[in-house]
Formats: C-alpha cells, structure tokens, sequence
C-alpha cells in the first residue's frame, strides 16, 4: 500500500493518482490552503475526493510512522495531525462516520438550487463561517459544480476567499477554470482530474456491476472517462438501450450525405427530442470521428474496438481535414447548446454540415 493509498479514503479512489498525491503532500506537510480548485469532467472523483480529503483532515485515528515526523506548518493554518487508515473509507472512527453519512456539522457541501447557487446559499455559508467549527479540526465546505454559481453569488463567495475564515478550508469542484469568475480562480489552488482510464472503468464495471466484459469495454467507451456516467447505464435494459443506440448514431451520421434534406431534418428533430440522451449522443459521435482520425496513424488506438471493420471503411473513405472540420461542428455545437441557443436549430445546422463529404 502506497502512502497515499493508505490516507484516509483515499485508496478507494481510482484513475486520480496525481490528485491524490498532492493532497497527500498537502497533508504531510501541513500546508492546506484556504481554497482549492478540483477541475475536471463530471464523474470523475472530484466529490468523492474532497469528501476523503475532509476525512483525512479530521479523523481521529492516528499512525505517526506513517507520514513525517519533521515537517512544518504555516502559522495560519490548523495543525492537521498525521493520520492513516487501512480500513474502508469511514469505517474508522466518529468523524469519518458523520462525513461518509453526510452529518458532520462541520463538513459542508453546497450544491446547486435547481440550475444554479444562488446568492442566498452563499449568504447562508457566510453566516455559518462567521462561527467557530463545532468539533471539527478543520472545517471543510465543498461546493459542488461551481460553475453554476450566478454572478451575484459568485461575487458573495469571493468575499470569503478574500477574507478566508479560521479553521477553514473551501473545496470547489467545476469542470474548467474559464466557467468561474478570474479573481475566484486566482485565490485558489487547482488540482486537475483527469478522465477515468477506460481500463480502470471496464474492471469497475465488472467488479461492481457484474456487467459482461464485453458490454464494459462499449460502455467505457462511452463513457468518456467519467464513472457516473458509465454506471448510469448499467442496468440491463439501459445497457441494451445504449449500445443499440450508438450504432444506430454511428449508422445515422454515416448514411447523412446520401439521404434527402428532410431525412437529415428528421435526425435532428430526432436527437432534439430526447433532451436528457443528447450529451452522450454528441459524445458518441465525436469518439466515432476520433477513431477516424486515429485509425489513419496508429489503428490500435481507436476506441469502438468493436467497430474496428467499419472504422476502417469509413477512415479510408474520409481526408483527415474533413474528419476534423465534422469534430470540429461538434464541438462548436456543444458549446452553442451549453449557451442555450435554440437547440432544434443548433442541431440542425449541426447535421447538415456533417452530412457534407
């Protein structure tokens, strides 16, 4: 067991090994800062992380050799006592207890009001920071998806960031530093997450959900890295649902440049409609065209390994210039439905350019 494995929580956490390793160092060190930044796609163990983070902080069983003896701690930051567990995360003792069932008091997770933080969360946080930590060592608050705060809220929270509380450490997650307000981003030390690697989230797949190997390698895929995401869809029925579905993306987009306007409207009337399957549909539709690419320079690369024949016809088939010009269209789609523009129309104008050879 490694020495950040062997840091409360921490070993259960997979594909993050650079994050880990700096908390860890953070923790052996004692330097904590006021606030971090965990950036990074949803579902890849920035939550899960910051709550592990809040159990090493305070928990109350303790191992010395473990971490060093001889370090140091900055003058305005809590003394975190060297603390290792090698039992399950929250197993150990009261405190990690009342974090892993989400009852510490001093253990705070803020986390979007419908589609945003609004002012009156935040608000809400102030007053609580404004007293002393009921029994914790170092009090923690994770706000969850960040990114989703409104601008008056994001503006009450860099007042706290400008004037950090005692005992205090604010943990926001959100997926990339240009979805926050710069002077929040400049108070804080970021930490990246990278995406699951999809060897890790098919031994998951299997290991926890008992899913076929076959199914976890297409659902992995999938995926693209986040594990909420591959176990969304781990049921039976969604499992079936989903593999059918993207080849019947993959078979859809091929056929578009041979079908009438109208056929090509219908697609896009199609994929509109189903609102809540859209993302994963567009996600689908770029690693397609990743592969296409991919498969012209190192073919043992691609990701649909099961698609390996059909990727190869349609590689052959396409330059590299209108491969990257259809991920390209795809990428400037989703950045126009995250902006939320009219999405029939989006989608539609999507469509028609990739139905262009």
């Amino acid at each position: 067991m490694s020495a950040s494995e062997s840091i409360i929580g921490f070993g259960s956490i997979v594909g993050q090994e650079q994050p880990i390793r700096l908390l860890t160092t953070l923790l052996q060190n004692e330097t904590i800062p006021h606030a971090l930044l965990f950036l990074g796609a949803d579902g890849v163990g920035k939550k899960t992380t910051a709550l592990a983070f809040a159990m090493a902080c305070n928990c109350k069983v303790r191992r010395k050799e473990d971490l060093s003896a001889d370090t140091k701690i900055r003058d305005d930051h809590p003394k975190i006592p060297d603390q290792t567990i090698q039992s399950g995360p929250g197993d150990c003792c009261p405190s990690c207890r009342k974090i892993k069932s989400g009852n510490h008091p001093d253990v705070i997770l803020v986390e979007p009001s419908g589609p945003f933080i609004r002012i009156d969360q935040v608000r809400s946080l102030c007053s609580t920071l404004a007293m002393k930590p009921y029994e914790a060592r170092l009090r923690v608050v994770i706000m969850s998806d960040a990114q989703a705060m409104n601008p008056s809220a994001g503006n009450a929270l860099l007042k706290v960031l400008e004037e950090p509380p005692d005992k205090t450490v604010l943990i926001l997650t959100a997926m990339q530093t240009s979805d926050l307000l710069p002077t929040i981003v400049s108070r804080c030390q970021h930490i990246r997450f990278n995406p699951i690697p999809r060897k890790h989230l098919e031994a998951l797949l299997v290991e926890k959900r008992g899913t076929h190997p076959d199914d976890a390698k297409i659902i992995a895929t999938m995926a693209n890295g986040s594990v909420s995401k591959a176990f969304s869809v781990t049921s039976k029925k969604k499992s079936i649902n989903w593999i059918n579905r993207r080849i019947w993306l993959i078979d859809e987009v091929q056929s578009l440049s041979m079908r009438p306007i109208a056929a090509r409207l219908a697609f896009a009337a199609r994929l509109a409609k189903d609102k809540e399957a859209l993302g994963d549909s567009l996600e689908v539709l770029k690693s397609w065209f990743r592969d296409l690419v991919v498969w012209k320079y190192h073919s043992g690369r691609i990701l649909n390994t099961d698609l390996r024949s059909k990727i190869q016809r349609a590689s052959q088939n396409m330059t590299v210039a209108s491969i990257l010009s259809k991920i390209n269209n795809l990428h400037a789609a989703q950045k126009n439905i995250k902006a939320n523009t009219n999405l029939r129309l989006t989608l539609e104008v999507l469509i028609m350019r990739l139905a262009k050879v």
